[in-house]
């Protein structure tokens, strides 16, 4: 979908959404554990002046999750004067910068609300306009009543803004029903997908390296075995010159991952830089018995062990 910017969010929403009208369905929680009623009160509300909806949205997301930022924090880094509003990349981008690990949501009202049922605010993004007069304006959800088939919301200048669900999803899919959570890196989403959750690590990773670890940490401990995350964790104690520790993840790494030749390759260079070059050497060939379109790197690491005399260990 393409990236809106919410412009105008309104002082009075409340009249705009009482105008939309849908037919679709709040379904619970997939979750049996979840209520089927949850209001998380405690998140902090930002009253949203003119234009102001992204920043105030981001923000009570981040105090939410033990990150102090206040709207006037945020509006150098998500606030567009020439758009009158933010962008989805710059939230995404803020939250990152800010420590926290944003989560992007499937386009599902299941997946919106297991989080809220988790204690996770999410951010949406509706159009509140009318037909043919779109106008974008972010909010965040923090409640929701499967009974009543209401959503509860801190929108605009409305602390508590209760709004029907058919209501809510209108004005909702006509931003692509585009949705996420900000959480410390070390919280696994509610509705998190293991490929979705470590590109969302690798991603921090780009701006908050040691934030990033702490995420591929849990990602580890929800999928033990994924790849990326174990290598991620291995060059970054290999970085820090932490070698057994480097050693250790690529080590598993390669046990998890005996075809991965980029394991290989780098439990042979950490094993060689302390000085186990027998071993060094025998993990080296094994890469570039596995090839693939790093194998002229791995052809390097191999000659440097060989340069170094197998009977060195």
């Amino acid at each position: 979908m393409p990236a809106w910017s919410a412009r105008g969010c309104a002082r009075a929403l409340a009249l705009v959404l009482l105008a939309l009208a849908g037919c679709a369905s709040l379904p619970p929680p997939q979750d049996s554990a979840a209520p089927p009623a949850m209001e998380l009160a405690a998140v902090p509300f930002f009253p949203q002046e003119d234009y102001q909806c992204g920043p105030a949205a981001l923000a009570t997301l981040l105090q939410a999750a033990g990150i102090a930022r206040t709207p006037q924090d945020l509006v150098d880094h998500v606030y567009l004067p020439q758009r009158q509003g933010s962008l989805q990349p710059e939230l995404l981008g803020a939250s990152r910068r800010a420590g926290a690990l944003p989560y992007v949501l499937r386009s599902a009202p299941e997946d919106l609300l297991r989080e809220v049922a988790a204690g996770h605010p999410v951010l949406v993004l509706q159009d509140v306009g009318w037909p043919l007069v779109p106008r974008w304006h972010y909010a965040v959800v923090v409640g929701y009543d499967v009974g009543a088939r209401t959503l509860t919301l801190r929108s605009g200048t409305v602390r508590r803004m209760v709004m029907a669900f058919d209501a809510f999803d209108r004005s909702w899919a006509k931003g692509g029903r585009w949705a996420f959570v900000a959480l410390p890196p070390d919280r696994l989403p509610a509705t998190a997908r293991e490929a979705d959750f470590v590109a969302a690590a690798a991603a921090l990773e780009r701006v908050a390296p040691t934030a990033a670890a702490r995420a591929y940490a849990e990602a580890l401990r929800a999928w033990p075995g994924n790849l990326f995350a174990r290598m991620a964790l291995g060059n970054a104690a290999y970085r820090e010159r932490r070698l057994e520790s480097a050693t250790s993840h690529f080590r598993q790494a390669a046990t998890d991952h005996p075809q991965s030749g980029d394991a290989w390759n780098n439990l042979a260079q950490a094993l060689f830089e302390q000085g186990h070059t027998l071993e060094a050497a025998e993990a080296a060939r094994r890469a570039v018995a596995l090839g693939g379109p790093r194998l002229a790197l791995y052809s390097e690491t191999l000659r440097a062990i060989d340069a170094q005399g197998s009977g060195v260990h």
